[in-house]
């Protein structure tokens, strides 16, 4: 099958190209990409006055398998990757088991390929059932296809286990993905700790935990000489932090969510625990501070923590609601509405965060790209399209998100993986 795409906005971080042009698609790869393409057989897909980047990639997910399913599976996660505009996901393995074997990582491969209509990724835990006690198999995880490695949503404390994993995990140069939040100092801890907090008389988790957080895990990478990932970063601190480290040539990159880009502690309503994260919205300092990292690439990427759960989970007292919420449909929407159209960042560092710079470091520059031969992962994007976030409309079986009832300025409209339209207007094809 061949596909024509004319007149579109191309941005191509990778090789620092925004224009408009053609891209030609045959056999699920890019063919050509130049003005003026023609090809008979082609299906022609007009996108003038739209953007088209290179697939977007999210390195932070929750699909919930196995065992979590009534929260969600690979079926509905995959289809909201799509109609997000993602084309891969990489899915954490806090889950039940928790992924933590070969076994388990190459039946979630299966899995995957059998359910999934984007790409699919598995990180391995890093501990034995995430405990913290001891190192996972991550040797025969690597073999059979884990692309990272992460106790998400604990923090291990053991500083000699973190640092033999460094040690380890360095030979496979895999990353080690972090929860930095030093546990003693959020427990209990529902909220930021500050001044909407003490207003609120809910129990603050300090962003001091981050902090201590991050400097450990900066220390023992120097240390180690391994790559460690700060995952969901959201302190202005924590962010200075890795600035500092990665000019003393540190291997350390981070991410930072939508959510922690533009939204403060300001809007948690303890009647609404769709605002409930981890680690929690912080302050406007500590937004502006993760924006600058983005912008000045301290921050490598953007990832979405898509974390759905079930209805009756989170219709609950904020205090005992569980952390996350849904991002994958709403994520872009979001980025651009809030921080674009703003004039807080650019079309191109957008895209590079969203797809070249994950696909840099995670899968050795093979995604993320749009060139001839390579694989055609492609999202194209409307800026100007305006959209109700309607829950009644998600793909995803998480329902709980703030952002529902919002009118957002920007929209992924068509989602195309290995050369296949999966997602065209808003409608998951497959």
């Amino acid at each position: 099958m061949k596909l024509l795409i004319k007149g579109g906005r191309v941005i191509n971080p990778g090789k620092n190209f925004d224009a408009v042009s053609d891209v030609l698609i045959e056999d699920g790869k890019i063919a050509a990409i130049g003005e003026n393409l023609t090809d008979s057989e082609a299906q022609v897909i007009d996108a003038t006055g739209k953007v088209v980047s290179p697939g977007f990639i999210d390195m932070h997910t929750h699909l919930r398998e196995p065992g979590q399913e009534a929260k969600e599976d690979f079926a509905s996660g995959s289809r909201a990757a799509a109609a997000g505009g993602f084309t891969t996901v990489a899915t954490m393995p806090n889950t039940t088991p928790v992924v933590d074997n070969a076994i388990l990582v190459n039946g979630l491969k299966q899995r995957a390929k059998d359910e999934g209509v984007v790409h699919i990724e598995i990180i391995g835990a890093l501990t034995k059932g995430q405990e913290g006690k001891e190192l996972a198999e991550v040797g025969d995880m690597t073999q059979a296809g884990a692309v990272a490695f992460s106790d998400d949503g604990h923090f291990d404390n053991n500083c000699k286990l973190m640092l033999n994993a460094m040690d380890y995990l360095r030979t496979f140069h895999k990353a080690i993905m972090s929860h930095a939040e030093e546990t003693s100092l959020v427990a209990e801890g529902v909220m930021n700790e500050g001044h909407r907090s003490a207003m609120l008389g809910m129990k603050g988790r300090p962003t001091v935990a981050e902090d201590i957080a991050v400097m450990r895990e900066i220390l023992l990478a120097e240390y180690a000489d391994a790559w460690v990932h700060i995952s969901h970063i959201s302190s202005k601190n924590a962010v200075d932090m890795v600035r500092q480290a990665k000019k003393r040539g540190v291997k350390v990159t981070a991410e930072a969510t939508p959510h922690h880009l533009t939204m403060t502690d300001e809007m948690v309503n303890p009647i609404d625990s769709s605002t409930k994260v981890n680690p929690p919205l912080r302050s406007q300092a500590d937004i502006e501070a993760v924006l600058a990292g983005v912008n000045d690439g301290t921050i490598d990427i953007i990832a979405t923590d898509h974390s759905p759960h079930a209805q009756e989970e989170k219709d609950r007292e904020y205090k005992f609601a569980p952390s996350g919420f849904p991002g994958l449909e709403t994520a872009l929407g979001v980025l651009l509405t809030d921080l674009y159209h703003k004039g807080l960042i650019t079309l191109d560092t957008l895209v590079s965060r969203m797809s070249y710079m994950p696909g840099k470091l995670f899968f050795d520059g093979k995604r993320g790209i749009l060139e001839e031969g390579a694989m055609a992962d492609i999202t194209i994007f409307d800026p100007e399209k305006e959209w109700t976030v309607d829950k009644d409309k998600f793909y995803t079986k998480g329902s709980h998100s703030p952002f529902v009832g919002r009118t957002l300025k920007g929209k992924a409209v068509m989602t195309i993986v290995e050369g296949k339209i999966v997602m065209n207007d808003g409608e998951v094809l497959a």
